[in-house]
């Protein structure tokens, strides 16, 4: 839903303004379309009756002054309610004017028909009633208000000085207590729709915040994450002892985590080799891999980089907690979808035992896997090794 906002202005419509002012969200903008077909189409409906009631009760001598009166309102109902049905957004003054005019012009038929000495005005009223209770539903309240006190007082105006008497002057009279009714109803569904795209917009404003932050938190995780597999697991093997000092393939390593930092969270490409990226991490310290697979498999990067990424981290766990020089790491599959398998024969461990709050499996693993669409399956026992497998389908990341 576009976001409602506060407009003060003029809204062209087929050559006519109508004036815009206030909040134009959605549910308000839909209801004022409503509002100018609704009162189109009611109208033209009470046309056939109206102009009915006209021809049947003139009489003989004033029925062609009277069909030609019916067939102009007639003509210029259809007309206006044709417009009304193209046009969006509140009509502004002009239109009301020439509207109110032509009502006012038939009005005068009252005088020169002798429509009252046939009793033949009650079509007049209901005409302008209908006019000035649907003009309030695609007006501003200024312009609504004309209307209904020009129609109706001129009629008024007319059927006084043609002699009518005090039943059809109070029958005019609450007419423009209907259009007064039924601009209040109008305004009360108005607030209902502003306060619709109220609600709207700041559903969409929390649901853009939830996103950023979301987005916040993804980053956050992520950096964490490659803290954890980089630099920080390095250093801890380090300073556990696990790695000498002075090991010649440490500083190597150091710069691979310190690459793999300085290129987290940059725009990687369209695609990546995910072969590529498992060799690079393949050779990292004093650690045998047998790597099998295809010589290339291209991937959107966002799998490719997860999937290597898990695939080092696994390959972590086992330099860490195995108590193995060795690893194996098999790939199987295509762009389509993928298995890879990390297998070693260590010492192995009982998997429900594993805590919730270790990040490695968790995370950097299960959570890298899962973000993808893909899974991971632990197989492991004490004493048999442990077999770490990846699994992702196109169909499903």
């Amino acid at each position: 839903m576009p976001r409602a906002g506060n407009v003060t202005g003029h809204v062209a419509c087929d050559g006519w303004v109508g004036e815009v002012t206030g909040q134009t969200g959605e549910s308000a903008r839909l209801l004022w379309r409503f509002g100018r077909r609704y009162a189109a189409a009611l109208r033209v409906a009470t046309l056939l009756p109206i102009g009915t009631i006209a021809l049947l009760r003139a009489s003989p001598e004033r029925l062609p002054a009277t069909a030609g009166v019916v067939a102009v309102a007639a003509l210029w109902t259809c007309g206006y309610g044709w417009w009304l049905r193209r046009a969006s957004g509140r009509t502004g003054w002009r239109p009301v004017a020439l509207d109110t005019a032509v009502l006012l012009g038939v009005g005068t038929s009252v005088l020169w028909t002798d429509a009252l000495a046939d009793t033949n005005s009650a079509w007049l009223r209901l005409l302008v009633t209908f006019a000035c209770v649907t003009g309030q539903w695609h007006t501003a309240p200024l312009t609504g208000a004309g209307l209904a006190l020009a129609a109706n007082g001129g009629l008024l105006t007319f059927l006084t000085l043609a002699g009518a008497g005090p039943g059809a002057l109070r029958a005019q009279v609450w007419a423009l207590v209907a259009a007064a009714l039924s601009r209040v109803a109008w305004i009360l569904v108005e607030r209902a729709a502003r306060r619709a795209d109220r609600d709207a917009a700041e559903a969409d404003r929390a649901r853009r915040e939830a996103a950023v932050a979301a987005a916040v938190r993804a980053g956050e995780r992520e950096l964490a994450n490659a803290l954890h597999d980089t630099a920080a697991t390095t250093l801890l093997m380090v300073g556990a002892g696990q790695v000498r000092a002075d090991s010649p393939w440490l500083a190597a390593q150091a710069r691979r985590d310190l690459d793999r930092l300085r290129s987290d969270g940059a725009a990687g490409p369209e695609r990546a080799d995910l072969v590529e990226l498992l060799r690079t991490g393949l050779d990292a310290g004093p650690f045998t891999v047998e790597f099998t697979g295809p010589d290339s498999l291209p991937l959107p990067f966002a799998v490719a980089r997860a999937v290597a990424d898990a695939t080092g981290e696994a390959l972590t766990n086992v330099r860490r907690h195995a108590g193995t020089g060795r690893a194996v790491v098999r790939l199987d599959g295509g762009p389509a979808g993928l298995r890879l398998d990390i297998a070693d024969e260590g010492a192995g461990f009982v998997v429900g035992d594993v805590p919730a709050t270790r990040r490695g499996l968790r995370d950097s693993v299960r959570g890298r896997m899962d973000r993808i669409g893909g899974t991971v399956t632990v197989t492991s026992a004490p004493g048999a090794g442990t077999l770490v497998r990846l699994e992702w389908c196109a169909d499903h990341g």
